[in-house]
């Protein structure tokens, strides 16, 4: 027991000693901040690497439908001669309206308990907004 806690004692001494401590080892780099929620039409922070305009990763639909459940609504959306489903927080948007949308990831055969439905594909948004219509 005695020589555990010399053994102990003598390694943290060298790694002092030598400037790289275990918390060093394992800490982050100088230029990393935390994370903090920028506030929309801010500037990015100090160091932030460029990103596309908003404008590049939005796309635009036509709402076809839409279905509400708790805490959020299906959209069925119309690009082009194609539809799709998109889900997003709880979203009041009417037949013909044209949304403007940030997509996040698309998943494969989607159920729905709620709506005892398995859906083909749907897209999760970030948002979501009314462009032309209600």
């Amino acid at each position: 027991m005695k020589h555990t806690a010399l053994i102990t004692a003598l390694t943290i001494f060298a790694l002092t000693a030598s400037g790289n401590s275990a918390a060093e080892e394992t800490s982050a780099p100088p230029s990393y901040k935390p994370h903090m929620p920028l506030i929309p039409g801010s500037a990015l922070p100090p160091g932030h690497p460029v990103k596309a305009t908003d404008s590049e990763k939005l796309e635009k639909a036509t709402v076809v439908s839409t279905i509400d459940v708790p805490g959020f609504t299906y959209i069925e959306v119309k690009q082009g001669h194609q539809t799709r489903w998109l889900a997003a927080t709880t979203f009041n948007a009417k037949k013909d309206a044209v949304i403007e949308f940030e997509g996040s990831s698309t998943l494969e055969n989607i159920k729905s308990k709620a709506l005892d439905r398995t859906f083909p594909s749907i897209t999760f948004v970030n948002s979501v907004a009314i462009v032309k219509g209600k």
